[in-house]
């Protein structure tokens, strides 16, 4: 091996120790019990039918998630935040969620409240989640099923949250800004401020398909809003536009241009909180699936893959020079929905621009601009 060889494999040694200098304890986890949904929302990124045979079969066993979890505990994480799919659908959902409660876990629970019955009641008020949060598609029965296209899921909808709520379940309601709701935001942000005291919030932006599914991806991109419009609802609401008036400068970074290296992940993805896939893989974020960083718990450890897959996965490197000089410099990052796994959804690469993510970024500088001068 040359010496310059030798010099570079020592810096890249040296990188990786630092690293894992930096990262902090592993705090939290998305546990997807399933991507299996009573729902078939427009949107979703990872949804497939309830009675999917190959879903079912591909999730992870309770006796795995137990080990999972063991794991998980002995690396000192604190938050398990269960999610989906719609986990209810899990006939072994209260016993999941009941081992994990007796783990130390603080648990959130993420569910469209269609399948909450009197027992789920009566289990949430004896064993309380720390954050139960409900999705409100809309606050109408026709706009809330032309997202979820699934006839009498309002009802349904309605049905599980006032049990909830009447029988003093604390829960937090939010709502994806869509273009089927767009026009309904305003009544479907009074209709959760009216039941809940916690915090709303209203998300914009629409993840594509874990599993590259053109169809689905063709329909969701069908229901993104358009960079003027995003910007636009984040105009009209008090709350964000005080939040970008105060911190909005701050997220503007006129040093990135000075970043030298040409790492893929300058994020904190993997750092402190990571994602269990329904089908054992473990994933630095929720979003990131390429094949290359996601990591077989079936074939591994949890521990392995917190001690040494992440630190493998943070030192890939981009050769790119567009991306480079664009993306990976770019001051507004902090304003832009790029990022590797967002990337690899769009366009099969990590290392590569989204021209709608741009398009974003520069209409929130725009409005950030234009609030700090008046």
């Amino acid at each position: 091996m040359s010496q310059a060889a030798v010099s570079q494999t020592i810096l890249s040694k040296l990188r990786l120790l630092e690293m894992r200098k930096k990262r902090k304890n592993l705090i939290s986890i998305f546990f997807e019990l399933t991507a299996r949904c009573n729902n078939n929302c427009r949107h979703c990124c990872i949804n497939l039918p309830s009675q999917d045979r190959q879903a079912r079969k591909q999730e992870l066993s309770f006796s795995e998630i137990k080990q999972i979890a063991d794991e998980a505990v002995s690396l000192g994480t604190l938050l398990c935040l269960i999610t989906g799919g719609e986990p209810l659908l899990r006939e072994d959902f209260f016993d999941i969620y009941l081992y994990l409660k007796k783990k130390g876990f603080l648990i959130g629970v993420f569910t469209n409240a269609t399948l909450i019955t009197k027992e789920h009641v009566k289990f949430f008020k004896k064993y309380p989640p720390f954050n139960l949060e409900v999705t409100v598609y809309g606050s109408d029965r026709q706009t809330y099923e032309c997202i979820s296209k699934k006839p009498g899921s309002f009802a349904a909808f309605m049905r599980g949250l006032n049990l909830l709520l009447k029988n003093g379940i604390p829960v937090r309601l939010k709502t994806m800004a869509l273009r089927s709701n767009i026009q309904k935001l305003p009544q479907i942000e009074d209709f959760c401020r009216a039941r809940t005291k916690d915090t709303f919030r209203i998300d914009s932006f629409l993840n594509l398909r874990y599993d590259g599914n053109q169809t689905r991806n063709n329909e969701i991109r069908s229901e993104r809003l358009s960079a003027e419009e995003i910007v636009a609802m984040e105009e009209s609401s008090p709350k964000r536009l005080q939040a970008l008036k105060k911190y909005g400068p701050k997220l503007i970074d006129p040093k990135a241009s000075e970043i030298k290296c040409n790492h893929v992940f300058n994020c904190a993805t993997g750092c402190s909180t990571i994602t269990i896939g329904y089908d054992g893989f473990f994933r630095l974020c929720i979003s990131l699936v390429h094949p290359d960083c996601i990591y077989d718990l079936r074939k591994g450890t949890f521990t392995d893959a917190w001690n040494n897959f992440i630190t493998r996965v943070r030192n890939m490197r981009s050769n790119n020079e567009y991306f480079l000089n664009k993306c990976h410099r770019c001051q507004l990052f902090n304003l832009c929905a790029w990022c590797p796994g967002n990337a690899y959804l769009e366009n099969k690469e990590l290392d590569k621009p989204v021209e709608y993510f741009c398009k974003i970024a520069y209409a929130r500088a725009g409005l950030v601009t234009k609030i700090n001068t008046e």
